[in-house]
């Protein structure tokens, strides 16, 4: 295991750097941000060392974003080049493992990219199976979206520059659905926007790449209001727009209901959390039963020039929706002097 530890921190994590004229320009935008990092544990080593690539402005630590990452088996089998995400977070002194559900959540978006972008999973199609029985290291199993297992026996006849650069380039197409905010719940956005604005100084080491210019924001709210009045108006709805001076965005009207919609859309792929105002909330609950909410996720943004457009979008209508069916968090405070 030592000696595992030492080959990843030395030998081969040198040759990864040496690579780098090769595999930054395959992460394109990011990789000006080219990084390569190793780690045998802390301690008591770890029974996968490992030895990562990555764009630095995408996954700052191990502990966040996606990266190309390279394993031995513990039995010392095969290696494993594979492209995961993190599956712990630093928190009370200590590393803590994330949910299964949610490292699952983020490899399986991983994958459809992936799929999408190239048709196939092809050449890293194997199971994430490195022979690991501890809790952490089992995460890090649990946390790859995709690998190709290659045979002690294979090692010598294996193009390992070729793999990395294959590698590399799906870390693109994973980092390019990243900066627009495609593996975020809306919530998720909007709240990093909101503690950037209270706290610009403490998130300036976290990834930035999701954040949208307000110009491509309003691209994508124009576009979810297109689609949840098409949507409306196809069921026979008359659609007037509330939004300028209204804590709701569309007043619709059929057969003498009257329903108030609110309209919420994102570029990303996960439509489970949203941000609304303190007002927004009241409206769903004062008024209960005569509401909507109108998610539109999974909206494309084009870019030319300086100009935005956004297409595309899935809609989910929630008519007569019920805001207590949903858990509400608190995200921020107004803290305001008390008055004598």
């Amino acid at each position: 295991m030592q000696l595992r530890g030492e080959v990843l921190r030395g030998p081969v994590k040198d040759a990864i750097e040496d690579l780098e004229t090769v595999l930054a320009p395959k992460l394109g935008r990011f990789g000006g941000s080219f990084h390569v990092d190793a780690s045998d544990g802390v301690g008591r080593k770890t029974e996968l060392p490992w030895v990562r690539f990555c764009s630095s402005e995408m996954s700052p630590r191990p502990t966040e974003g996606f990266y190309c990452v390279i394993h031995f088996s513990t039995d010392g089998s095969a290696v494993h080049v594979t492209l995961s995400c993190g599956s712990s977070r630093f928190k009370g002194g200590e590393f803590v493992i994330l949910p299964d559900r949610e490292i699952d959540a983020q490899t399986s978006w991983a994958r459809a990219i992936v799929a999408n972008e190239f048709g196939s999973l092809e050449p890293f199609v194997d199971d994430a199976e490195f022979g690991a029985t501890r809790p952490l290291p089992k995460a890090f199993q649990r946390a790859v979206a995709i690998s190709k297992r290659v045979a002690y026996e294979d090692l010598e006849v294996t193009d390992f520059p070729d793999l990395f650069a294959s590698a590399a380039e799906r870390l693109k197409a994973i980092y390019d659905a990243q900066s627009t905010g495609r593996d975020l719940a809306p919530a998720d956005m909007d709240e990093a926007d909101l503690e950037k604005a209270i706290s610009p100084m403490k998130i300036g080491g976290r990834r930035q790449g999701y954040g949208l210019p307000a110009a491509a924001r309003k691209a994508v709210e124009l576009r979810a209001m297109d689609v949840a009045r098409i949507d409306l108006e196809g069921r026979g709805f008359e659609v007037i727009d509330r939004s300028a001076n209204h804590s709701y965005d569309f007043e619709a009207k059929r057969h003498g209901l009257v329903m108030k919609v609110e309209v919420k859309g994102t570029t990303s792929d996960r439509a489970d959390a949203i941000l609304m105002t303190r007002n927004e909330v009241e409206l769903h609950r004062t008024e209960k039963g005569t509401t909507s909410l109108m998610i539109v996720s999974g909206i494309r943004l084009d870019r030319v020039g300086g100009e935005y457009s956004a297409s595309g979008g899935t809609l989910e209508a929630l008519d007569s929706w019920d805001v207590d069916e949903w858990m509400l968090e608190a995200t921020a405070f107004r803290v305001s002097r008390k008055l004598d």
